[in-house]
């Protein structure tokens, strides 16, 4: 029997490479890897649905699964997790040293929607009191003009929230002062090239995320595996073909990353810091599947709903296959 033929649209991940470089294939598939960035692929898979398999906004999904018009079968593999307090960047001239002094203060983001920002905005509200509504928002383009949400969105009552003009840039105007800081996953150029009186909110990172960790347990989830509706309509066996692929994957490159003897990145003590996460965070820091990551989703579609994204709060088991929510065991 023909394999079917599939596109996979994805970023370059270790966790993912196996599946790009042929060592993996879903049972009964034959891959052809696109590789974009999460920018790239998002619009294209939003817009034109371009992909058979591509990697998902999770905000974007929710929002989509709340209303009923999804076109992805969702899949637990998250090939994007990321703590989210370096992404809160700003004037360091304009008064603000702590999160509470965001309050009144104009900031820009990529798109309100973006799951980067709505995590943010959810840690700013439950573990600082900083709302929404305290901050007037700003979206456009972080370093090219136009850009617009990806879906449509709605949000509470109350929020600020207007696009800039469409020939100017989220950095251009945090260089030059006239908004007060961008929330964005990317650092933008004016932070990297040391523009004066640019910086980040939480300028030694790493030990508030650990902290946060400790107290909430929560890795933030920001992206999943997609699969076109059309597809797993044709063919039901698919999603789980495809999760077990992307489990195997990841595994692989976990044993590569623990590689003592010829290292796997291009970093001096990769090993060392594989064993303080798992430390920190336990053997399995970066799990898929749904039971394992219930608590972080839950609280992110509680997040959405109270952000005024998501039109209810979204079951976890909704958002995704129903093939994938027990694997076999032998």
């Amino acid at each position: 029997m023909a394999k079917l033929k599939l596109s996979m649209a994805v970023s370059i991940y270790d966790r993912t490479a196996a599946m790009v470089d042929g060592r993996v294939e879903p049972e009964g598939c034959e891959l052809i890897p696109i590789l974009l960035s999460p920018e790239e692929t998002f619009h294209r898979a939003f817009g034109d649905r371009e992909f058979d398999i591509t990697e998902i906004s999770l905000s974007s999904h929710t929002l989509t699964t709340a209303r009923g018009d999804t076109q992805y079968v969702g899949i637990p593999a998250f090939p994007s997790r990321v703590f989210r307090h370096s992404g809160i960047y700003i004037r360091t001239d304009k008064g603000i040293k702590t999160p509470a002094d965001l309050k009144g203060k104009t900031i820009g983001l990529p798109e309100y929607q973006q799951t980067a920002n709505v995590w943010i905005r959810g840690i700013l509200e439950h573990e600082y009191g900083v709302k929404p509504s305290d901050i007037h928002w700003r979206t456009g383009g972080t370093e090219q003009p136009g850009r617009k949400e990806r879906t449509p969105i709605k949000v509470t009552e109350g929020v600020d929230l207007q696009s800039i003009p469409n020939t100017r840039t989220l950095n251009e105007m945090l260089e030059s002062g006239e908004i007060d800081g961008v929330l964005t996953p990317k650092e933008p150029p004016c932070f990297t090239q040391k523009k004066p009186n640019i910086g980040r909110l939480f300028p030694d990172y790493e030990p508030v995320e650990q902290a946060w960790f400790k107290k909430t347990g929560i890795f933030p989830i920001m992206h999943l595996v997609g699969i076109r509706r059309s597809l797993v309509e044709q063919h039901p066996w698919l999603p789980v073909s495809v999760y077990k692929a992307f489990i195997e994957s990841k595994k692989i490159a976990l044993e590569e990353l623990g590689l003592i003897g010829h290292l796997a990145v291009t970093l001096p003590w990769p090993v060392a810091a594989l064993d303080r996460a798992r430390k920190l965070m336990g053997e399995d820091f970066w799990p898929y599947g749904i039971e394992e990551n219930r608590k972080q989703l839950e609280v992110f579609a509680q997040y959405s709903y109270e952000q005024g994204l998501s039109s209810r709060i979204v079951p976890v088991n909704e958002l995704f296959a129903h093939s994938t929510h027990d694997l076999s065991k032998v």
